[in-house]
């Protein structure tokens, strides 16, 4: 596994932040040819480790490490019913030998959704149905009691792994993209534009473009009603992870970032997290000629909106970069068992059978 671009950048990080690669290197960038796009980029973090892609595995480097070096012998994370982060990590977790709970509230249910369900059961976790945001505070700090009172040592890993240690991340992405440009793997961009969740992938790169010292506008494609960050969290969220780099190493710059840093598109949500969008199936169908493989969820309604400012002219000049933070890995394929209907809350379980 390789080392992080953010040790790379900061050699004295490596005694104060622990960090659990899965990694190989710098993911790849390159063209990417759609409709009335003249200059556009892909940063291909689809396939960034074999056990799973996307921008979760980023963000576990960080956290898995952190849960390691504290003696955890389980995660806990929340999210939507079918969330990614949910899977992505359960999958890392059970590659550190460690255990994942997870608890969940509604979501519409897709194929998607079914489908992540089934996969939950089958790598292991454990799955609690919070139903709403509110159950999901109640049963987490059941399961933190409950795994305190076992000797687990649970380590609570934040919705989508957004927050201080988990934006590390994406801090180390943003000068890994800032090395690449100076390496000439691609031209120096204009903008850059990523989907929000729960915040840390833009806020983490950011953090790391403007420590590297690219003048890159990042713009967030809203595609959460669940808690969505708004431009003001999202300055908190960057300020709080710069923190965490200078409590590990002061030569850190002191940076200050305020809500006007941080754009946030929020027209591509539709009817909430998880609903399909015309403009996403459009933005889907278009990447998939071009030979890129999207969801409806996140990665689909960020391409629409950059492919909305394209054709009404809002588009700065100057090169594009398309973050593709969607898991392009075949999990199933490498799941250690079948999917365990028993495994599953029984309201669960039915979602998860429905059209089956």
């Amino acid at each position: 596994m390789a080392d992080s671009a953010l040790f790379r950048r900061f050699p004295a990080l490596r005694e104060g932040l622990p960090f659990r690669p899965f990694l190989a290197g710098p993911t790849p960038v390159g063209r990417l040819a759609l409709p009335g796009v003249a200059d556009l980029w892909v940063k291909h973090d689809e396939r960034c480790t074999p056990w799973y892609g996307g921008n979760k595995p980023r963000k576990l480097e960080f956290l898995l490490g952190e849960a390691l070096a504290r003696g955890a012998r389980r995660v806990l994370t929340t999210g939507g019913i079918g969330t990614h982060h949910g899977l992505a990590t359960t999958i890392l977790a059970r590659a550190c030998d460690l255990d994942t709970t997870l608890v969940l509230v509604d979501q519409p249910v897709t194929p998607e959704v079914r489908e992540s369900l089934r996969l939950f059961s089958a790598f292991g976790a454990e799955v609690v149905d919070a139903r709403r945001v509110a159950g999901a505070v109640w049963h987490g700090a059941r399961v933190l009691a409950r795994g305190r009172w076992r000797g687990e040592r649970p380590y609570l890993i934040p919705t989508g792994g957004s927050g201080a240690v988990g934006n590390l991340g994406f801090v180390s992405a943003g000068l890994e993209l800032a090395a690449q440009v100076r390496a000439r793997e691609l031209p120096e961009p204009a903008a850059l534009f990523l989907p929000i969740g729960s915040g840390g992938s833009v806020a983490g790169v950011a953090l790391g473009l403007r420590l590297a010292g690219l003048p890159t506008r990042v713009v967030g494609v809203l595609v959460t009603d669940i808690l969505p960050p708004s431009p003001a969290r999202l300055a908190r969220l960057a300020g709080a992870t710069l923190r965490r780099l200078r409590r590990a190493d002061p030569s850190v710059p002191a940076l200050a970032f305020a809500a006007r840093d941080f754009e946030v598109s929020r027209v591509q949500l539709g009817r909430g997290y998880g609903a399909a969008t015309e403009a996403g199936r459009e933005a889907l169908a278009l990447a998939e000629a071009a030979g890129l493989a999207l969801e409806p969820t996140y990665s689909a309604k960020c391409l629409a909106e950059l492919l909305a400012r394209a054709r009404s002219g809002r588009l700065p000049r100057g090169p594009v970069v398309f973050w593709h933070t969607f898991n392009a890995v075949d999990v199933k394929a490498q799941a250690p068992g079948p999917y365990r209907p028993e495994a599953l809350p029984p309201r669960l379980r039915r979602l998860a059978e429905e059209g089956t």
